[in-house]
């Protein structure tokens, strides 16, 4: 399966598991979603369980806290990352807030799945990555796969937590990462757009990291598309670099980065999200709090530019292999 086909498998095993899961969003029934992760649920579950809702985000997020609140556990799907804004209110208010200002009477139990990052050349207006501002935001879990075995055993795991959970989808990477990433393949998946995902049942747990390639010289911390771009920029440049992918960053898995770290004594953090407020900040402030007597360089950041993400320029903009390259050679000379 590509990641696409293993989102809807993913709505498909909760669906046949527990009755209680319904899920909508603009487009996600008939038409099954504008990336086809919701094609086919209509039809098999009925337009009671997956149904089109109109285009409001705020009214979309209110009314999957009014099902939440009441038995049944939606997962809705918000088209773009970049039109979360207007449900924002809603997520930071209500959502994350919801089962401690009950003292746990009531709990949250729902999924918000967006795509996120470039990867159509849809400028401004969608191809943002707006993981940090939910991270910043204590109640609800940030949840970025990287591949299409994660994605389902995470999205199972999201499901099935009593707790909501924002859901990442890394849009470029939805049929298998792009060539241009790098001058040869080094995944599985890299050289072919599908991956052996299982059927059936099956989770990944939320908040636990996987290391994804060993190293010694110095640890890299990746989510999402950026994984591959590190596993490529390690290959491509010889380099024994750890490489993690955080797979959720809150809770994030500061146990194995801490690991990692005090083994390499270096760390670079890579995101294609803007650079100031992002969430590497976080990341870079933890190691340094628990890694520094460890470390033998400042910890150093690729990441997007503080702008807008240009239209034209997009793979510009994109931190590929070339930038973080820098920050890795960076960090070893330092």
């Amino acid at each position: 399966m590509n990641m696409i086909q293993a989102l809807n498998d993913a709505h498909k095993v909760a669906m046949r598991t527990d009755e209680d899961v319904v899920v909508f969003g603009e487009d996600a029934g008939y038409f099954g979603g504008v990336f086809r992760v919701t094609e086919g649920l209509q039809k098999e579950f009925g337009k009671t369980r997956v149904f089109d809702a109109p285009i409001s985000e705020g009214g979309i997020v209110s009314a999957a806290v009014g099902m939440a609140c009441y038995g049944l556990k939606p997962v809705i799907e918000i088209q773009f990352a970049d039109y979360i804004y207007p449900g924002y209110d809603q997520i930071v208010s209500e959502v994350a807030k919801m089962r401690y200002r009950t003292a746990g009477e009531w709990a949250m139990p729902m999924v918000i799945r967006t795509p996120y990052g470039g990867g159509i050349f849809g400028g401004q207006t969608h191809s943002q990555s707006p993981e940090g501002l939910f991270a910043h935001v204590a109640g609800v879990k940030t949840v970025i796969p990287s591949n299409p075995y994660d994605a389902k055993g995470l999205l199972i795991s999201a499901i099935e937590d009593n707790d909501p959970v924002i859901f990442f989808e890394p849009k470029r990477i939805y049929n298998g990462p792009f060539d241009g990433f790098f001058d040869r393949p080094v995944t599985p998946w890299a050289k072919h757009p599908k991956a052996e995902v299982p059927d059936g049942h099956y989770t990944v747990p939320l908040g636990k990291a996987a290391v994804v390639r060993e190293g010694e010289a110095l640890t890299v911390l990746a989510y999402g598309t950026m994984v591959h771009v590190a596993l490529a920029t390690a290959e491509a440049n010889g380099i024994d670099a750890e490489v993690i992918d955080l797979r959720t960053i809150v809770p994030v898995d500061i146990e194995t980065i801490e690991a990692s770290v005090k083994k390499t004594g270096r760390c670079v953090v890579v995101h294609e999200a803007t650079r100031t407020g992002g969430f590497g900040a976080e990341l870079s402030a933890l190691i340094q709090e628990r890694c520094f007597y460890h470390l033998e360089a400042p910890v150093q950041r690729a990441t997007g530019f503080d702008t807008p993400y240009p239209h034209s320029l997009e793979w510009a903009y994109f931190p590929g292999p070339i930038r973080l390259g820098t920050a890795i050679k960076k960090a070893l000379e330092d």
